[in-house]
């Protein structure tokens, strides 16, 4: 796939993020992962993102990342697109980026190099020094530490033809709206926000109709419900769903740090489809939450 043929697939439709599966020990568990995969890839999403935020990209070892992506391409092959994780600093990136490329991933979703504030001009240099050690598709994502301005994304565009994509992590209107005007459609977009189901229709206004669901790992009947609302702007469905899920469910995730991946893991355990524990420095939710978290997927019904 070249990079123009990943940026029609990001130009619509519903997009999610797998939770990677880890055994009682903390280890990488294929069979699981591969049954998760094979769970999620028919029920419609336009591309999956491997090892990416949700999938604890963070917490991956050089040794289990290449694994990860080849085992989801090998699973997905001839059902879904699948776009890598990658990140960290920027000679980790690279290694990733390339062994996504080696692995047969459709591109990459750059995520942010953490901790050390960077200037435009470094995080320039580190999103160019990525995008030219592969020939596949890059999405660069704003969040964290890496925020990206207008000016700075219009000439790694111009210098980086493989830099297709866009997504947005930081929820600043008028930062998003300035990029939407400046690059119009040299990027396909991507909303980003943690349960990006509450900012959807927001950021459908601002041109980008296309977001990542985390909840698709655990109930992706609901997910695309709520994306088809989107889609057709029925708001009806969407502050239905708003109300009777999606709040209480921040309601729960906003009680801990690190929640956003927490919350997804323990949903996945809910309905059948256990991932496993997450990875410190993240904690998973405590009994009482869990319990919510419990009955409130109840209401939602058979997914």
């Amino acid at each position: 796939m070249n990079p123009q043929d990943l940026k029609t697939i990001m130009g619509s439709g519903l997009l999610s993020f797998p939770l990677t599966d880890f055994d009682a020990e903390g280890n990488f568990d294929k069979k699981g992962y591969i049954e998760r995969l094979e769970w999620l890839a028919p029920y419609g999403a336009s591309a999956l993102f491997a090892a990416g935020g949700t999938g604890e990209f963070f917490s991956l070892t050089a040794d289990e990342y290449p694994e990860i992506i080849k085992t989801a391409v090998d699973t997905c092959r001839g059902k879904v697109p699948i776009i890598a994780g990658a990140g960290g600093p920027t000679r980790f990136a690279i290694q990733c980026a390339q062994a996504a490329e080696r692995a047969g991933a459709h591109g990459i979703l750059l995520l942010p190099h953490y901790l050390t504030e960077a200037g435009q001009e470094g995080l320039a240099a580190h999103v160019e020094a990525v995008c030219k050690s592969v020939k596949f598709g890059v999405i660069v994502y704003n969040r964290g530490q890496a925020k990206l301005m207008p000016e700075t994304l219009a000439k790694l565009a111009e210098r980086n033809p493989n830099l297709i994509g866009f997504k947005d992590g930081i929820g600043d209107i008028e930062l998003m709206s300035s990029i939407f005007l400046t690059m119009g459609d040299r990027f396909a977009y991507l909303g980003g926000l943690p349960t990006a189901e509450v900012y959807a229709a927001a950021y459908k206004a601002l041109g980008t109709p296309v977001y990542s669901s985390a909840v698709f790992n655990f109930i992706p009947r609901t997910a695309m419900q709520f994306y088809e609302a989107v889609r057709d702007d029925d708001m009806a469905t969407q502050h239905r769903l708003l109300k009777d899920f999606f709040m209480p469910y921040l309601a729960i995730r906003n009680k801990g740090q690190g929640y956003a991946v927490s919350i997804v893991k323990a949903g996945a355990k809910i309905v059948g489809h256990d991932a496993g524990p997450v990875r410190t420095p993240l904690t998973d939710l405590r009994a009482d939450e869990y319990a919510a978290l419990e009955a409130l997927i109840a209401k939602l019904g058979p997914q």
